[in-house]
């Protein structure tokens, strides 16, 4: 669990217009074993200088919505549906995006930081020759110029000495250093959109929030918007304004940070939020009972159901959908989520009684 932050984190405030829509995305993964649903009709809005948080266990579509963003599953074993619509660009497609159009939308309109630092660079080249490569990758400049940009990247995100540093090799940079120089590879062409998909998974939890503190300063001085992918819903509670929970390839809730984390209205958020360690708390840390569904062969009904003790004989075969919970856009997958909540409320009364 993420150590929380010396000062408190700051998100964006309000949101502009829609930079990124998601429609009914679906991603199949083609196994040995059978077609994997890793994204199952997924769809949200990510809007212009927003924070917006994606949280779930391992497994439940995370990481395969932002690599399908990106165009970088691959073609052969993967089936996708939906709409990927980027604003900016005439509304185009993600989904039926050429390998030039992505060439072109990566990095000056898109980027993304990925799980493990310490295989995302290229071991052979240097930080610099791969930091100057990508601010060259979309600007036509000499190297001189390159570079001087390059060194700002580097100072900019934290990294000292960094004239010096653009010599060495990723072999050579600590865990959390290389992820600063990812996140300044990233920011090399000035993105719209970042996105990160666990940024801070392999570090401890001092390089940790120093990270997250980074990428919420860049946000706010740039005005990028930004996908912050995370199972840790506490560091997305302080980052994000808004808030997606996914659960075995689907969305089962959506809306502000306010409203998600202090009137939970879907089982898996309430799950969730209870497993989180509280200040004062001592002895065996809450989990949740069970373990997801297999995403091959994916159970009738709520996704949840075989793992929510609010459940009846109804949720193992009602279609599922989102359900209005509420004001400001907030939705949940459960169609008993107003009951749910009183009860959870009453227990809460009753435990600090």
């Amino acid at each position: 669990m993420t150590a929380p932050a010396a000062e408190p984190l700051t998100p964006s405030i309000g949101p502009g217009a829609p930079l990124l829509s998601v429609k009914d995305l679906h991603s199949y993964l083609a196994t040995s074993q059978g077609v994997v649903r890793a994204v199952d009709g997924v769809s949200f809005t990510v809007h212009e200088t927003e924070v917006l948080g994606i949280v779930g266990e391992s497994g439940c579509g995370k990481t395969v919505t932002c690599r399908t963003i990106m165009g970088l599953m691959p073609a052969r074993t993967v089936h996708t549906e939906g709409q990927v619509i980027y604003h900016p660009r005439n509304d185009i497609n993600l989904l039926q995006a050429t390998d030039h159009e992505f060439q072109s939308l990566r990095g000056a309109d898109l980027a993304m930081i990925f799980q493990d630092p310490m295989t995302a660079l290229n071991p052979v080249l240097s930080i610099g020759d791969q930091l100057i490569e990508a601010v060259r990758a979309h600007a036509t400049m000499p190297t001189t110029q390159a570079r001087r940009q390059a060194i700002d990247l580097l100072e900019r995100v934290g990294i000292p000495a960094a004239p010096r540093r653009m010599k060495d090799y990723p072999f050579q940079f600590s865990g959390g250093m290389l992820q600063r120089a990812l996140i300044a590879i990233a920011l090399a062409s000035s993105p719209r959109l970042l996105l990160a998909d666990e940024p801070t998974t392999s570090l401890d939890v001092i390089i940790q929030d120093q990270i997250l503190s980074l990428l919420l300063e860049l946000q706010q001085d740039t005005g990028m918007s930004l996908i912050l992918v995370s199972h840790d819903l506490a560091v997305i509670s302080e980052m994000c304004d808004r808030i997606i929970v996914m659960y075995a390839g689907q969305v089962v809730e959506e809306g502000s940070a306010a409203d998600v984390i202090t009137a939970p209205r879907h089982p898996y958020t309430h799950a969730l939020l209870d497993a989180l360690p509280h200040a004062g708390e001592r002895g065996q840390l809450r989990s949740i009972a069970g373990s997801p569904p297999s995403l091959i062969a994916v159970p009738p009904g709520c996704r949840f159901a075989p793992r929510c003790r609010f459940a009846t004989d109804e949720c193992h075969s009602w279609d599922t959908e989102l359900i209005d919970a509420g004001e400001r856009d907030h939705t949940a997958r459960c169609w008993r989520q107003q009951e749910i909540a009183e009860r959870q409320d009453s227990w809460q009364r009753s435990e600090l009684a």
